[in-house]
């Protein structure tokens, strides 16, 4: 790709800025290649031009500002790798739904870009961001009544959107999601059983729809949990003490490759997945009184 001299010149004249230690100025020429469509990055004995990205790419996702898409609903997403598998879920949501969606890419966002529109948000956070703080940001910074958290590997087959919704305007739970269940008592809470439909002890985050105003009363997921697994009973068992009720629901959804599990490395699942377990137990275990009924 043929680079205009014009572009060529201002990332020159950066150099010297840094070069006589004129760092304003040099962050001023930064911002004039980035508005001319390039990014400058620093090399050993020089610099490099890359064609500007179509998004945003900030270091944490603390520091990721309000998301208002002038939506009641967003659906969530997290995407860590394997983005030609959530592009292709980004693709179902959108052909199945009104809602909209903003998703937040740890690392590259590869071509997510491409479905970029007025009704779908898409930022990039530097890789090793954690889960939870990346889930947070939906529950602390979208501005809708409902929000969803889902994981890339759900894909919408239907409109999974409507029926929840119309479930939580009624106001009797909090939290509805696909897949969920009862804690298991009798092994000391180191299990779920999936009851099927109906009122939960903890729902998943495959797909966990949230009235947001609730959310703030209740506060987000544990940002001790930098990975996803286990994260999910954890908020679900928070919510549950603070007084709301979680409803487990059969929505027009199917599941492709986990990627965040199976292709995760196994040490680093498991070493985090139980320490997150053990924060479960050692605060929750034998409240029963927070549980839903026995069924």
């Amino acid at each position: 790709m043929s680079i205009p001299d014009s572009v060529t010149q201002l990332a020159q004249a950066r150099m010297d800025a840094r070069a006589a230690k004129d760092f304003k100025l040099a962050d001023k020429y930064r911002e004039d290649l980035m508005h001319a469509g390039y990014e400058v990055v620093d090399v050993a004995g020089g610099y490099e031009l890359k064609p500007k990205k179509p998004y945003i790419t900030l270091a944490y996702p603390r520091d990721i500002r309000p998301i208002d898409l002038e939506n009641d609903v967003t659906v969530g997403i997290i995407v860590d790798g394997f983005t030609d598998d959530a592009l292709e879920t980004v693709r179902t949501v959108k052909a199945n739904s009104n809602c909209a969606v903003a998703i937040i890419a740890i690392g590259d966002a590869g071509a997510l870009f491409e479905e970029m529109d007025k009704r779908t948000y898409l930022i990039s956070v530097a890789p090793g961001a954690s889960w939870a703080d990346c889930a947070n940001v939906f529950l602390e910074k979208v501005a809708s009544k409902y929000v969803v958290v889902m994981d890339p590997s759900t894909q919408f087959t239907g409109d999974a959107i409507t029926p929840v919704v119309d479930e939580l305007a009624k106001g009797q739970y909090v939290a509805v999601g696909w897949h969920g269940g009862l804690v298991n008592l009798e092994d000391q809470w180191r299990s779920v059983d999936d009851k099927g439909v109906g009122e939960v002890d903890v729902l998943f985050s495959y797909f966990m729809a949230f009235n947001r105003e609730a959310m703030t009363q209740v506060g987000g997921f544990n940002p001790r949990a930098v990975y996803y697994r286990n994260a999910d009973i954890e908020f679900s068992l928070k919510i549950r003490q603070a007084g709301g009720k979680l409803l487990q629901m059969d929505l027009p959804l199917t599941q492709g490759r986990h990627h965040g599990y199976h292709d995760a490395d196994p040490d680093y699942r498991d070493a985090q997945s139980k320490k997150t377990f053990d924060r479960i137990l050692e605060k929750y275990r034998g409240k029963e009184a927070i549980l839903s009924p026995r069924r």
